[in-house]
């Protein structure tokens, strides 16, 4: 399983909420479930929830730690799908639920214990953002507090919960934000994102030029509320490997944003053939597009007569496979390059059926691992295309990685800004004259994206910025709009459907 997959139909134990009045509710549980007549164990998707839970306070990330506990423990189907939607939802909200709780508990939550705090977030999660009755939300959360916490922790978790499901959500989201006079602060709570960045993605809506600042406030809504929906797994068919049809014949749905995209809504993107074998991948389709878009731009000049193709810092490799793919059906030689040693080998194995097709036609893949700075001293004025997928915070995924939000600061932004610019300065010195470079980032912040490339191309006069708007088409061979005020494009997760991905376009003179 992935983290863009959600919850399909409802079952006994998710059916539709049935709420009766909060004295009710309380009196029902009260009554009827003692804590000492509860299960002692709770079932294995919401064990295998707080196991990821517990991973990721570790310094875990949940993309790689829930698809292999969920085979490890053969949870499938539904209960795979639920186990995803407790873990990632629960991590995504745990700012807002924090809230929550410390007023179901009356005490901050630096007083509660971390592993019953987590077994707490699930427990909200269900009661507050998932169809589960309220009665086998309280009872499964005290029961599987009583199986990884202890039964004194039991009994405390009973009378949180208790508390907590007295509220619907926005109640509780009025309630937690009453007293703050700070209208951003509010919202930052309310939409469980830090301060920091709810600040940032504003200031990065107008800075795009997507929406005015009179007009912020409900964009500004809608893209936290985006980022707290999980994304639908998109697929890429990598060109020449294998088609959108024989990904839609396995299953898949046809993507109405990527020419080379679909999507699937249920079950693990591992049980397609051309999955397994690299042919396709699990891809966002703002990735796919951008890397379209570097592939169909005109290159000019000395870099016309001798193609040679770049990814400067391809690891794991998703935009790579790509590339390699296009590339090798062109006849061009492709170089991915990655420093790290690891992902070095991500690459490799991500470009394997690229590599076999090479072998097959003649073409040439190579995987390199250097300093990306230091590519273009070593090889200036070498390529023809040079992707520069730039390490970045991430911010324009937070719907797929449910932690990064809370494990970013506001000083990541400052310590990646010089690694950004020089990849991008480095990256213009290995293009040859008329050759095209293409800077990206997974991140709206101005200070990854339109600052980095302002502060880059001032310092130079052998480059220009070429408006990339007219390169990004979608799977009917229509334009996309709103993709700001160029040249560059700015992807939204509220508007596109996308991740928040970022793209320059520049030309080497």
């Amino acid at each position: 399983m992935s983290d863009e997959e959600r919850p399909g139909r409802p079952d006994a134990r998710r059916g539709e909420r049935q709420r009766p009045p909060a004295r009710e509710r309380s009196a029902h549980h009260r009554s009827d479930h003692r804590p000492s007549e509860r299960s002692r164990h709770t079932d294995p998707a919401r064990l295998a929830a707080y196991t990821v839970m517990r991973e990721v306070a570790g310094g875990a990330y949940a993309n790689l730690v829930l698809p292999k506990l969920l085979r490890e423990k053969q949870i499938r189907g539904r209960d795979a799908a639920f186990a995803t939607e407790l873990a990632y939802g629960s991590l995504r909200m745990s700012g807002l639920y924090d809230e929550i709780i410390a007023a179901g508990a009356k005490r901050p939550v630096d007083k509660i214990d971390a592993n019953v705090l987590d077994t707490l977030r699930l427990g909200a999660h269900q009661l507050l953002s998932m169809r589960v009755p309220t009665h086998a939300a309280v009872d499964e959360t005290v029961a599987l507090a009583r199986q990884v916490n202890g039964a004194g922790a039991a009994g405390f978790v009973n009378a949180v919960m208790r508390r907590i499901s007295e509220r619907p959500l926005a109640e509780w989201q009025d309630r937690v934000t009453a007293d703050e006079t700070d209208p951003l602060q509010a919202l930052a709570t309310r939409t469980s994102h830090p301060l920091w960045i709810v600040r940032a993605m504003r200031g990065a809506l107008i800075g795009h030029g997507l929406v005015a600042p009179d007009d912020v406030e409900s964009s500004l809504v809608s893209l936290l509320d985006a980022d707290n929906t999980a994304a639908r797994v998109s697929l890429v068919a990598r060109p020449g490997l294998v088609t959108v049809d024989e990904l839609v014949a396995s299953g898949a749905e046809r993507s109405t944003t990527s020419p080379v995209g679909a999507t699937v809504s249920a079950g693990d993107p591992g049980d397609f053939g051309a999955v397994r074998d690299g042919r396709a991948a699990v891809q966002d389709e703002g990735s796919q597009l951008l890397t379209l878009a570097l592939a169909a731009a005109e290159v000019e000049g000395a870099a016309a007569a001798d193609e040679r193709w770049l990814d400067l810092c391809a690891g794991p490799g998703g935009k790579a496979g790509v590339l390699a793919a296009i590339a090798v059906g062109r006849g061009v030689p492709f170089v991915a390059n990655e420093i790290s040693e690891h992902r070095a080998d991500l690459v490799r194995h991500t470009l394997g059926a690229a590599l076999a097709r090479a072998h097959e036609v003649g073409g040439s893949i190579e995987v390199t691992r250097r300093d990306g700075r230091a590519v273009g001293e070593a090889e200036p004025r070498t390529y023809s295309r040079v992707l520069i997928d730039a390490p970045c915070t991430g911010l324009g995924a937070l719907r797929r990685r449910p932690e990064a939000r809370w494990r970013r600061q506001p000083a990541d932004v400052a310590a990646l800004a010089t690694l950004q610019r020089e990849l991008l300065a480095s990256g213009i010195e290995a293009t040859a004259p008329g050759g095209l470079i293409g800077y990206a980032t997974c991140s709206p912040h101005l200070n990854e994206t339109r600052f980095v490339v302002g502060d880059v191309v001032k310092k130079r006069d052998d480059v220009e910025v070429v408006d990339a708007r007219g390169l990004f088409v979608d799977a009917q061979g229509e334009h996309l709009a709103e993709l700001g005020d160029g040249p560059f494009v700015q992807l939204w997760p509220h508007v596109h459907g996308t991740d928040a991905m970022f793209f320059a376009l520049l030309r080497r003179r």
